[in-house]
């Protein structure tokens, strides 16, 4: 979507909030493991991880057999190198799936069973976030509160693929405008707040929604007269990103454990205009957006991998890692906010603060509930990924 490239050009919530992490290029191995020794998976309802996967199959398919199956991978570990395999890798369990969705759970765990072998990944840290898609109030013109423009991609923004002048650049993006024959940055968010670039506007929103919507990378804008528009991530301006929430424990206005999607927005909401203002411009990043015409009215948003999320069942990852499109089983321990999680999902998405090999961000969907919990998860956890059997005996050879 957090983010496309991902969703959220920052979208672990709580993390594009503080800048939690773990250490990005820390150690991590691969330990084969079995389904029976997954805690849960013997009642685990599969079913939307199946249509997920499904989803991601019709996206993956679509490449020559022989090509990579994940072409934008940058992957770190030695034993990495072939984790995704080629498209021909995929094409058996990516045939079996698609037909409709299995009668039953346990139907959906067998397939699973059927094609994927279990490897745990390990690490010395482990950090699961959550994100959602939020619905926000506007207005088609500016009328207070509604005073802050969604704004589309401007027309004088330039994007500058280095990988395309050196592979030593590979991935990496730069940003800005033309002056003259240079090319120079573009403007803060504080710039672009105070003097809007020529773009067309998707409408109207308070400032502090557009702020979320920003982090979040897509959300819903909901209209006076009933009509809906998706909004999704469609550039920015090269900025980099500063989470507000480490603004304000800096401040002093909050303390580190307090700090939540909840916290920030009731702090800003009760702030003066212009201290709101000053807190939500610590942040120089700006997200434009487009609207999204989409298939299934009801799916998600589209992830990184160019596909609708499926709430609960839709996770983001660092893609230097982990391919998109593989199922992974995870596993979470309890906070005082959020339950356990024990689960399958299916990587679909990454996100600027998606950082590490054992890191991942779940998509609980969209509504209240869906913002309360992305809003306060952070917890520790398990990963295991699914390979499939060609892949993990590439990966693990005689240990597959």
């Amino acid at each position: 979507m957090r983010r496309a490239r991902g969703t959220v050009w920052g979208a672990a919530l709580l993390c594009a909030l503080t800048a939690c992490g773990q250490d990005e290029e820390g150690p991590f191995g691969l330990a084969p493991t079995a389904f029976d020794a997954l805690p849960g998976w013997d009642e685990a309802d599969a079913g939307d991880a199946y249509d997920a996967f499904a989803l991601s199959c019709a996206s993956l398919l679509k490449r020559a057999a022989d090509a990579p199956a994940n072409p934008a991978e940058r992957l770190e570990h030695p034993r990495y190198d072939t984790l995704s395999g080629t498209v021909a890798d995929w094409t058996e369990a990516c045939a079996d799936a698609s037909s409709p969705r299995l009668p039953g759970e346990a139907a959906a765990r067998a397939f699973f069973e059927r094609h994927f072998v279990p490897v745990e990944v390990t690490a010395p840290d482990s950090l699961f976030t959550g994100y959602f898609e939020p619905t926000y109030q506007a207005r088609p013109a500016p009328a207070p509160p509604y005073t802050a423009a969604v704004l589309g991609v401007p027309d004088d923004l330039v994007t500058v693929d280095l990988g395309a002048f050196s592979e030593d650049f590979a991935d990496r993006d730069l940003v800005g405008r033309l002056r003259g024959r240079r090319l120079v940055p573009y403007a803060d968010a504080a710039g672009i707040a105070a003097d809007p670039p020529d773009a067309a506007v998707l409408g109207y929103a308070d400032p502090n929604d557009l702020l979320f919507l920003q982090i979040q990378g897509s959300g819903r804008l909901e209209f006076p007269d009933g009509s809906v528009l998706r909004a999704g991530y469609a550039g920015k301006n090269g900025r980099a990103y500063v989470p507000v929430g480490r603004t304000l424990v800096q401040d002093g206005a909050l303390a580190l454990e307090d700090v939540s999607m909840q916290s920030i927005r009731a702090w800003l909401d009760a702030a003066p205009p212009e201290e709101a203002a000053r807190v939500r411009h610590s942040n120089p990043s700006y997200v434009f957006f487009r609207p999204l015409d989409l298939p299934d009215p009801e799916g998600g948003p589209v992830g990184a991998q160019g596909v609708q999320l499926t709430g609960g069942a839709s996770l983001a990852v660092d893609r230097r890692y982990h391919a998109m499109g593989l199922p992974v089983w995870l596993e979470t321990e309890a906070t005082d906010d959020n339950p356990a999680i024990r689960g399958l999902f299916v990587a679909q998405d990454t996100g600027g603060a998606i950082r590490g090999p054992v890191r991942g961000d779940v998509f609980f969907g969209a509504g209240p509930e869906a913002a309360r919990l992305a809003g306060t998860m952070n917890a520790a956890g398990r990963m295991v990924v699914l390979l499939p059997r060609a892949v993990a005996a590439k990966v693990l050879g005689d240990a597959a």
